[in-house]
């Protein structure tokens, strides 16, 4: 993502303060106690005296059927692997898998509906799991891999939206571009829209080729948040690149006011007018670019090739002549700023053989020819 793409891991709220909706035996206060220590005291060696504590309740075949005991347990093993991210209990490698069998069973038992709290608890924590899975796969440019984590803490976090930004970025990495602007396309809502999901979901349509996919979306996205200057300019910038300048033209105001120091906004700007023949507001917006930038290029140049248009239309000869100058002037400051540019010099050229300047003109003849040689 430019990823104006910033991703944030999904914290685990209410760790530990959901209320136990079942009756708890003596041995079960033993394991909330011992998460309600951690809780207070942040020692990874209450997690281990839960663990042992609700292994030891689930000896026999019955125990095992047991929801109160199973339901514990899933609550302690899930907090385990969210929290022991670097296992320094040293549980087996499948530890995480059994614990998201054990959910999964739990989830299908028809008296489950009464602790749904808990049950929900035990999910989150193995979202943040996946979550966190996932993007460690990312580090390792495992992008496949990512997606599937992703989506499996999709399971067990539906209501957490953000998912479908780390999916779309996931699938973005993976060169996966219809499916990652689908996911990026469900974000674009008034409750979740953000600047950097309507920017990379228009990225990807640009890349696709779909430039009015990618304006639909930029211009869905000022309307969730229209306070945002940048969505200004990226849809300010595809008409500019359209060469669309009737549309980009009633963008520019609110263009300018938002970004009055910047001088690519000021040559977009001078850029639009000169195409729309506004020649004297192109000229104030490519000399106040060069204000904010005197080493921009292509506003000496545009300035200098607008002065040679002035100069064609002009039928007093002052005028003309006056015009000729002053795009000479900034023409001859183009040749400096980039002198193997040989449209600059024949456009030099051009002007010199006008106006009958013979010193200068040979000179240009001469570098021309070598160049051109």
């Amino acid at each position: 993502m430019t990823v104006s793409h910033k991703i944030i891991i999904l914290v685990l709220l209410g760790l530990f303060t959901a209320p136990i909706a079942f009756g708890q035996t003596e041995a079960l206060k033993v394991v909330v106690n011992n998460l309600a220590y951690y809780k207070q005291r942040g020692e990874i060696r209450y997690l281990t005296n839960a663990k042992k504590s609700v292994d030891s309740l689930i000896k026999t075949r019955k125990d095992s059927s047991n929801l109160d005991k199973n339901l514990y347990k899933a609550i302690v093993y899930s907090s385990i692997a969210y929290i022991d991210s670097t296992n320094k209990l040293n549980q087996p490698a499948d530890f995480f898998t059994q614990t998201v069998l054990l959910v999964n069973k739990l989830s299908e038992n028809k008296k489950i509906y009464k602790y749904q709290t808990e049950l929900s608890f035990a999910k989150r924590c193995l979202a943040n799991v996946f979550i966190r899975n996932g993007f460690s796969q990312i580090r390792n440019l495992d992008f496949n891999g990512a997606v599937q984590s992703f989506q499996n803490a999709q399971t067990y976090a539906p209501r957490f939206g953000q998912i479908n930004a780390y999916i779309a970025y996931a699938n973005t990495r993976a060169g996966r571009l219809t499916e990652a602007v689908k996911f990026y396309n469900t974000l674009l809502t008034a409750d979740s829209a953000k600047t950097e999901y309507v920017i990379a979901a228009s990225n990807i349509y640009k890349t696709m080729g779909d430039t009015s996919k990618a304006l639909e979306v930029l211009q869905k996205g000022r309307k969730l948040l229209p306070g945002d200057k940048s969505l200004l300019l990226e849809e300010a910038n595809i008409y500019n690149n359209q060469k669309n300048y009737k549309a980009l033209e009633p963008m520019l105001k609110d263009l300018l006011d938002a970004y009055g120091n910047d001088a690519d906004v000021f040559f977009i700007a001078g850029n639009c007018y000169d195409h729309l023949k506004q020649y004297d507001r192109a000229e104030s917006m490519y000399l106040r670019s060069l204000e904010i930038n005197n080493s921009g290029y292509e506003a000496v140049y545009n300035l200098g090739l607008l002065y040679l248009k002035q100069s064609a239309g002009n039928k007093n000869v002052q005028e003309m002549e006056k015009s000729l100058s002053r795009s000479a002037q900034w023409l001859q400051k183009a040749y400096e700023m980039s002198p193997k540019n040989v449209n600059t010099l024949k456009l030099l050229q051009l002007i010199y053989a006008k106006n009958g300047n013979e010193l200068q003109l040979n000179k240009i003849n001469s570098t021309l020819q070598q160049l051109t040689n």
